[in-house]
């Protein structure tokens, strides 16, 4: 990646998130990954949206796992 790439947008279905505490849970544990610019989670429509730059799909989905939620 060059310097001046453009971050990037991930999308998750995540199974288990079911109220705001969920939706907060997952926030936070993204947003403390470097790169992480923004962060969106819908526990309704069991979607995370994570627009990043520099990091990997499989670095985020192994934060949302390790929070007690499924990525599928």
């Amino acid at each position: 990646m060059g310097l001046f790439s453009k971050a990037e947008t991930f999308e998750f279905k995540v199974a288990g998130m079911d109220c705001g505490g969920c939706e907060r849970k997952v926030m936070i544990a993204l947003t403390g990954i470097t790169g992480v610019k923004k962060v969106e989670a819908s526990a309704s429509e069991g979607s995370v949206v994570v627009k990043a730059k520099g990091v990997d799909s499989q670095t985020i989905s192994d934060a949302i796992n390790g929070v007690g939620f499924t990525v599928q």
